[in-house]
């Protein structure tokens, strides 16, 4: 397909508009170089399909990268090669901040226990910011699917951190 100024205006100004949001959605998943990889493939596809993309790019955006990242993990796991990333995403902290790092590795190695698809539905609110209309674009269902998904996953964490940590957990419910 034959593209003209028009085509290739609209082009750079989504990728102007939104390639650091995007770049940063792979981040959250993968290591830099994959990141980086796994952006550029996004907007190559987005370019190859411009005309489907919809006025709302960014969730639309995140469903290519989703996509991408998945077929990675796929291959990556035919290979021999996955590992748990969430965990390693921990970042380190001082020493007088190991209240924080113990929560912080608590609830890593709970959102680990969880499914793929748990934690994809978790990370798309907590950590993109996404609402349930524009997440179950992302994911490709309603925004009510996404809720109830959503709902699902919450419990399934709590659950998780209860046993990890029981008192803790309650305490924590009780406060809420």
């Amino acid at each position: 397909m034959r593209r003209d100024a028009a085509d290739e205006e609209r082009f750079v100004e989504l990728y102007e508009r939104t390639y650091g949001d995007v770049l940063r959605y792979a981040r959250r998943r993968v290591d830099e170089d994959a990141a980086r990889d796994a952006t550029a493939e996004t907007f190559l596809v987005a370019w190859r399909r411009l005309e489907a993309i919809p006025d709302e790019s960014l969730p639309w955006l995140y469903g290519v990268a989703r996509g991408i990242l998945a077929n990675e993990s796929r291959r990556s796991r035919r290979q021999g090669r996955t590992a748990s990333r969430i965990a390693a995403s921990v970042p380190e902290a001082p020493s007088d901040h190991l209240d924080r790092i113990g929560e912080a590795e608590l609830v890593a190695s709970a959102l680990a226990t969880l499914s793929d698809g748990d934690r994809e539905v978790i990370s798309l609110v907590a950590w993109e910011g996404l609402d349930a209309q524009a997440a179950g674009k992302v994911l490709g269902c309603s925004a009510g699917t996404f809720a109830v998904r959503l709902h699902r996953a919450r419990q399934r964490l709590q659950l998780a951190l209860a046993e990890r940590q029981p008192a803790a957990t309650a305490d924590h419910l009780e406060t809420s």
